[in-house]
Parts: structure tokens; C-alpha cells; sequence
């Protein structure tokens, strides 16, 4: 499922909740997952409302005061998956621009328990509709000043502006809050990249309302669902560079990519600007399967953006053959042209197995191997 966030007006917890009802998330999905968790009863809301002319869902949060603060240490316990990585992403803000450890941030606003439903009700629908890719429009943040307990703040306060850090923002249409704490962090614990709509058929629209009306300005928050569109079926090479992850990691991405179906990928060394060592990561896919090896990179490597280039590939005829080295079966790959088989290679992983229950070197083996599969030549 690919899905596209319009924040063009902002975001918030609230906004997303309605933008998922409105496309179609049933509510009691969200208020099956808030349930499991909240400490204190919280009961989800609809409500159809107009914001600026527009038709939007808006979803209230009801719940009674609670006179708990819970900091990140008390929550942690009543969270798992993407809620716990919105909370600890929003932990680690706070707890930056206070000067503080996260363990004992105080949330405040976002501690409160209809925080807590907007964080994993969101987390919940998203999990609904299968989103694997996520495209995040840039984002609001509004001017001006915001009461908040620690008195008036910028805008966007400081704790939005560390959240989005590296996220493409902008001012907005009018001079408020638009993008709150909860809406910063799950935006960009969700998003798989930013910019506009991507290539897509839309097949579902949610509208989501803000609290506020103001006069001339729609304060809602947009989803658009589909399918990804103008894109190929033959294959594609998708790339990105990366400077920043732990090459202990980069095997197990290969593997992930392959086992996403690519049918091929790999490194290569390059370096950046500035100096900075770095690789290249590179997949080659069909384009049926290219959704899947999209999100496996996003979910493996810490790149936020994809460059791809449909290919022109010419492929021989192959051919599973079996040779027998003294008793242990080998596969060889034949590969034809104009079916005339030009290529014999053994398959290396049985070669090393066919080594290991003979006793001898990967490398006789494999030279035996060879010289039987010839005959196919």
C-alpha cells in the first residue's frame, strides 16, 4: 500500500486519527489497540465537521483529567513497535531540548492519555492498511508564539523543531501551532520518504480535522491510498547512498533485499562529499516486486530517498542440471543462447556441502565439478 501524507496545513495526532477513519480504517481497530494499552479508560469519538469548506472526519479523544505524570520510564513498559519508537523518538527530543536525560522527561501533553491513543491508534491504523510506503509532503509548522507550561515559545515550539530536524518544513498559511509534538514524531517515525504525491492510483481519500477553524485555511491533514503507478514492468535499479550505517550490518541487508526479491544486490565503495567514505547500495528487481524490495531498504539502511532507472536486461535460457562428484549430487546451471548452452557453472553452496561430506578442499571439488559439467557444452 502506498500512501501519501498531505501536511501541507499541518499535523497532528488528532488530524491523523481522523485522515485514517475518513479513509476507511474501522474506529474500533483504533479502539481495540488503544485499549490494550492505555493505563486509563479512553474512548475514540467520530465526528463529520467542515474546516474551511471542506468535508473532514474529525476524531475525539475522550478521557477523563488524569492527575498521573508519566515520564518515558513509565511508559516504556505499556508499549511495543512502531508506538514505542514514536514515544522514545519523542523521549530523546524532549529530553534535547530540556537538557535532560530521556528517562526523565516529563511529557506533559504528550504524556496524557489522549496522547497515548493518538500515538498507538495511529500506529495501529497504519498497521491496518499495510503501509509500506509512506511519502510525507512537507511540513507546517506555523509562526508566531505558543503558550505552553513552560510559557511562550516559538513556533514551531523547540521540541517539534528537533523532532523534524532534516525533514523538509515550512512556515504554512497562517501564524499558529500547526504541527504538534505528536504529530512531528509519528510523521517521522512512519514516513519512508518526503517530497510530493509519488506516482500512485489513488483508490482512497481520508480528510482529517483539526480543532481549530480558522477563516480562510482548511486545517486538515490529508491521506491519499493506493497502488504505485508509472512504473515498469521489467526491471529496475534502484540505488542510494549511505555514509552512516555499521558495515557489520550490510550483509544481513543484502539478505533482506534478496529475500524482499530482488534478484540481485550489491556494494560498491565510493566516497562523498566532504571526504566521507561510503557505499552505494544497489538492487536490481522486476517491477512487480520492486514495492517490496522499496520498503526493505528503507526498513534495513538509514537512507531516506531511492534514486531508480528502468533497465534493458537481456537474459539467457537457464537450465537445472545435476552431476554426480563421487556420490554427492552437485546442480549445474546451463545458460543457452539460441539453444545452444555456452555456460556450465556448478552451484557453489552445493559444491561446499558436497566438500564437507567428502572430507576434501571446496576447491577439488569444485574443479571435479567443472569438469563433469563440460560434457554439456
Amino acid at each position: 500500500m502506498r500512501i501519501w501524507v498531505d501536511a501541507s496545513s499541518g499535523a497532528s495526532g488528532d488530524m491523523l486519527l481522523g485522515a485514517l477513519v475518513g479513509a476507511g480504517v474501522p474506529v474500533e481497530v483504533l479502539q481495540s489497540a488503544i485499549d490494550a494499552v492505555a493505563p486509563e479508560p479512553v474512548a475514540l469519538r467520530v465526528e463529520e465537521v467542515r474546516r474551511g469548506g471542506l468535508a473532514a472526519t474529525r476524531v475525539h479523544v475522550d478521557a477523563a483529567e488524569s492527575q498521573h505524570h508519566r515520564t518515558w520510564r513509565d511508559l516504556r513498559p505499556l508499549l511495543d513497535g512502531t508506538a514505542l519508537a514514536v514515544f522514545e523518538r519523542l523521549a530523546v527530543a524532549e529530553a534535547a531540548v530540556h537538557g535532560v536525560s530521556p528517562e526523565d522527561v516529563h511529557f506533559h501533553e504528550v504524556g496524557a492519555l489522549d496522547a497515548i491513543a493518538d500515538v498507538v491508534g495511529v500506529c495501529a491504523g497504519f498497521a491496518h492498511l499495510g503501509a509500506t510506503d509512506v511519502t510525507v509532503s512537507p511540513v507546517a509548522v506555523g509562526s508566531g508564539t505558543v503558550q505552553t507550561q513552560h510559557g511562550t515559545l516559538p513556533v514551531p515550539p523547540p521540541a517539534v523543531a528537533e523532532l523534524l530536524r532534516g525533514v523538509p518544513t515550512f512556515a504554512g498559511p497562517v501564524a499558529q501551532e500547526l504541527c504538534t509534538p505528536t504529530g512531528a514524531a509519528l510523521l517521522t517515525t512512519l514516513a519512508t520518504a518526503y517530497g510530493p504525491q509519488p506516482a500512485m492510483t489513488v483508490e482512497q481519500i481520508g480528510v482529517g480535522a483539526g480543532g481549530r477553524d480558522p477563516e480562510g485555511h482548511a486545517n486538515v491533514l490529508r491521506l491519499l491510498l493506493g497502488a504505485a503507478s508509472g512504473t515498469t514492468d521489467g526491471p529496475l535499479l534502484l540505488e542510494c547512498n549511505i555514509d552512516d550505517l555499521d558495515p557489520r550490518v550490510w550483509p544481513a541487508v543484502i539478505a533482506a533485499l534478496l529475500e524482499a526479491g530482488a534478484s540481485d544486490a550489491w556494494l560498491t565503495p565510493i566516497l562523498m562529499k566532504k571526504g566521507r567514505p561510503a557505499h552505494t547500495l544497489s538492487a536490481l528487481v522486476d517491477g512487480s516486486r520492486a514495492d517490496d524490495v522499496r520498503a526493505a531498504i528503507f526498513r534495513q539502511t538509514s537512507t531516506i530517498g531511492l534514486r531508480e532507472q528502468p533497465l534493458t536486461k537481456h537474459a539467457l535460457e537457464r537450465e537445472m542440471v545435476q552431476v554426480d562428484v563421487d556420490g554427492q549430487p552437485v546442480a549445474v546451471k546451463l545458460a543457452r543462447h539460441r539453444g545452444v548452452v555456452v555456460n556450465a557453472q556448478p552451484e557453489y553452496d552445493d559444491v561446499a556441502r558436497a566438500a564437507a561430506g567428502l572430507g576434501r578442499p571446496v576447491a577439488d571439488v569444485l574443479a571435479q565439478a567443472t569438469a563433469l559439467a563440460r560434457k554439456y557444452l
